[in-house]
């Protein structure tokens, strides 16, 4: 009987494995060429790692694992059990597989007025058509920043100091 050998293909396992390199890769600020490079292999390499297209052997997650000042076992967390709630632990997080989205967070945790980072959720959730979690007293906090802005800017403009 002949038997045919084959690589094996990727799993779900490997696509989690590719979504965390992506994840922090972002947290890190780093290019898919920037690491790449600092692994010795193609962005386009990369890129394939992080759809899950192509498994990652060990040596190279390891040196992966290295640049990106993670331990190995980063990779698999929770992976020893899929459940429904890794799911949701994962699905929660899944916004941060855009650049922009790494950048919007970092900007967020150095706002220290509680107050702003409350009008910003604010109006993030009313720009993208969400209702808050809770009921807001009167929006005020959304309008005074509005309106601070709206003030700001139109004394700068009529005294002719736009920057």
């Amino acid at each position: 009987m002949e038997r045919k050998t084959r690589t094996k293909s990727p799993d779900a396992r490997d696509a989690d494995v590719g979504r965390r390199i992506r994840a922090q890769r972002l947290v890190c600020n780093m290019s898919q060429t920037e690491l790449g490079n600092r692994v010795g292999i193609t962005f386009q390499q990369i890129q394939k790692y992080e759809k899950g297209v192509n498994r990652v052997g060990a040596g190279r997650l390891a040196r992966i694992a290295e640049v990106l000042k993670v331990p190995v076992a980063y990779f698999f967390a929770g992976d020893t059990n899929a459940s429904e709630s890794d799911d949701n632990v994962n699905s929660g997080l899944s916004f941060l597989e855009t650049a922009g989205a790494v950048r919007l967070a970092r900007a967020y945790s150095l706002i220290e007025d509680a107050h702003v980072r409350r009008a910003l959720v604010e109006l993030a959730e009313e720009l993208c058509g969400r209702k808050t979690r809770r009921p807001r007293k009167s929006g005020a906090a959304y309008a005074e920043m509005k309106t601070a802005g709206a003030r700001g800017r139109g004394a700068k403009a009529r005294s002719g100091q736009l920057s």
